[in-house]
C-alpha cells in the first residue's frame, strides 16, 4: 500500500495550492483521509480531515489555524483526495502528508490519537510561502 502526495511547491503569502493524495492498492473512496503537516523545528500537525461516515456523508475537520482557508474534498471517480490551500501565510510552510485510516466508519475529530493512529502514510510534498 502507497499513498502518494502531490502538488507542492513555491507560492508567495496570499497564493493558493492544490494538494493530492492518491494511493496504489487502497482505494482511498472506502477510508478517512487526513492531511498533516511538519514544518521545521515543530510536531506535526492535523490540518483537515475527510471522514469514512456513509458513502453521502463525508464529515470534515479542519484545524483553527486553517479555516476558511484550506478545503478538503475527495473526488471518488479518480479515487483521490485533494487539499484546495487558499491565502497562504509564509507559516503554512511544512511538509505536508497524507494519511488513510483504514476503518469503515470513521468519524474525523483532530485528536491526538487520530494523529497518531492513522494507518498509511504518504512520503510527503513540500510546501513554502516566501516571496
Amino acid at each position: 500500500v502507497q499513498l502518494v502526495e502531490s502538488g507542492g511547491g513555491l507560492v508567495p503569502p496570499g497564493g493558493s495550492l492544490r494538494l493530492s493524495c492518491v494511493g496504489s492498492g487502497l482505494t482511498l473512496n472506502n477510508y478517512a483521509i487526513g492531511w498533516f503537516r511538519r514544518a521545521p523545528g515543530k510536531e506535526r500537525e492535523e490540518v483537515s480531515c475527510i471522514s469514512s461516515i456513509s458513502s453521502s456523508d463525508d464529515s470534515t475537520y479542519y484545524a483553527d489555524s486553517v479555516k476558511g482557508r484550506f478545503t478538503i474534498s475527495r473526488d471518488k471517480a479518480k479515487r483521490t483526495v485533494y487539499l484546495q490551500m487558499d491565502s497562504l501565510k509564509p507559516e503554512d510552510t511544512a511538509d505536508y502528508f497524507c494519511a488513510a485510516k483504514v476503518a469503515a466508519y470513521y468519524y474525523c475529530s483532530g485528536s491526538y490519537e487520530e494523529n497518531h493512529g492513522m494507518d498509511y502514510w504518504g512520503k510527503g510534498t513540500l510546501v513554502t510561502v516566501s516571496s
